[in-house]
């Protein structure tokens, strides 16, 4: 199980490594989700609407487990999230493996798109 989800990470860090140069962290994927979710890939963008991206992105990939729900977009097309149930408490390293799991089913889904 474990050998199958490092195939898989990697397949996704090969992905952004194709496309971007290099292999991003976890800030740089979870930034560009958030850039293709709220469907804007301008080229500047400030601190705090990084950190917005990467909220977006959070709040999507956890929506795929129903901890958040979208609630709506607001007039410069946010998406806003409101929590369904609450995430479980978790060591780093557990959050980092939830999230890697997260954003495999994420691309995966793209794929199946």
């Amino acid at each position: 199980m474990a050998e199958e989800f490092e195939q898989q990470w990697k397949r996704v860090l090969d992905m952004f490594t194709e496309r971007f140069g290099k292999t991003p962290n976890m800030e740089a994927i979870l930034f560009l989700i958030g850039a293709q979710e709220l469907g804007n890939m301008k080229t500047k963008w400030t601190k705090e609407q990084k950190q917005d991206l990467m909220h977006v992105a959070t709040c999507t990939l956890l929506s795929q487990s129903g901890y958040f729900e979208l609630q709506g977009y607001d007039n410069d097309g946010w998406p806003h999230f409101k929590e369904a149930q609450p995430v479980p408490k978790m060591s780093m390293q557990e959050q980092e493996r939830f999230l890697q799991e997260h954003i495999i089913a994420y691309f995966d889904d793209q794929e199946g798109r």
